[in-house]
């Protein structure tokens, strides 16, 4: 009998690792070439160069720009106790010992990818191609870079921070091979249509601008590809993100002297604004919600029954194009 399955593109062979991905100005999009080991150049003389096993593609002004944030992002997050003198530790990730004290914190992260790995990834490799073409945006120390390495994929870490305590610099413990990135969300070096699945890790709201952050990530994607937002605080009400946003700013200025809104980010996200970026760049959304725990599932209502504002939802985003 016939098949009336509509036939399917057949994909492109997969660059081998040391070709992908094809470096691009951040921005303009013109061609980078490598003129010596670690040196990239466009033809308009701009250089960008890779230190320690990460390429800077930061400008001097967007050094600027982050600077104070990075200063007390980095401050905080070796106050949580985020640093360890143990490779075992980082390579673990996000499986962490229980007596940790950011258990918890990992507990929902490794929950997260499972379902990431188990619902999304291995149904596109079963679809697609079996090895994709990842970019793990707000990679922080790597964890999950490495982790998808380890299933055999090609992956690029990208991150604005580069220490070697929780930041791109971490990624020497791993045994894995994955390219480390020094960039920003709105300004990739990276061509049109040169991966398979963009994910936002636990770093989407940190975006000064949504829809020029959606917009880059989306010009990423080829034919079939994915993105998709883990991590990501979201609320039914508004005024409850911004209630979050002014309780962590308080707390912050309390603890270290600085509210930590250095950058404009967004803070959050909405079920009325998942919506209305889906209706504007014509992308079809999949909500996954993993299952975090009994006390997870009990906090609306106790925030109910305590008069607290509505607690963040993490739920995973998968969003595809709609041809």
């Amino acid at each position: 009998m016939r098949s009336l399955t509509k036939p399917q593109k057949m994909a492109e062979p997969l660059p081998p690792p040391e070709t992908f991905p094809a470096w691009v100005t951040p921005g303009s999009h013109e061609p980078l070439h490598e003129i010596t080991p670690g040196v990239l150049r466009n033809v308009a003389g701009e250089h960008f160069e890779k230190q320690a096993g990460i390429w800077r593609f930061l400008r001097p002004e967007q050094q600027r720009h982050y600077q104070q944030f990075v200063k007390e992002y980095e401050t905080v997050r070796q106050a949580e106790g985020r640093e360890s003198p143990d490779a075992g530790y980082y390579r673990a990730l996000p499986f962490c010992d229980p007596t940790h004290p950011l258990a918890q914190s990992w507990r929902i992260r490794a929950i997260s990818y499972t379902a990431l790995r188990d619902r999304v990834i291995s149904g596109m490799t079963k679809a697609l191609k079996p090895t994709l073409r990842i970019v793990d945006l707000g990679a922080g120390n790597g964890w999950l870079s490495n982790r998808l390495a380890e299933l055999g994929h090609h992956v690029l870490a990208v991150d604005l921070t580069i220490n070697s305590f929780d930041g791109l610099g971490v990624c020497k413990h791993y045994a894995t091979t994955f390219e480390k990135i020094q960039a920003t969300f709105a300004e990739l070096p990276l061509p049109d249509r040169r991966c398979d699945l963009v994910i936002f890790n636990a770093s989407f709201h940190y975006s000064e601008d949504y829809r020029e952050t959606m917009a880059e990530a989306l010009r990423l994607l080829d034919m079939g590809g994915k993105l998709v937002i883990l991590d990501s605080p979201i609320y039914h009400d508004a005024t409850s993100g911004e209630r979050m946003v002014r309780e962590r700013e308080t707390w912050f200025e309390g603890q270290f002297g600085f509210r930590s809104n250095a950058l404009a980010s967004e803070h959050f996200l909405t079920f009325d604004r998942i919506e209305s970026l889906a209706k504007e760049f014509e992308i079809k959304w999949q909500f996954i919600r993993p299952t975090y725990g009994l006390k997870w599932h009990l906090k609306p209502l106790l925030a109910r029954l305590r008069g607290s504002r509505e607690p963040a939802k993490f739920i995973l985003l998968v969003g595809e194009k709609i041809l």
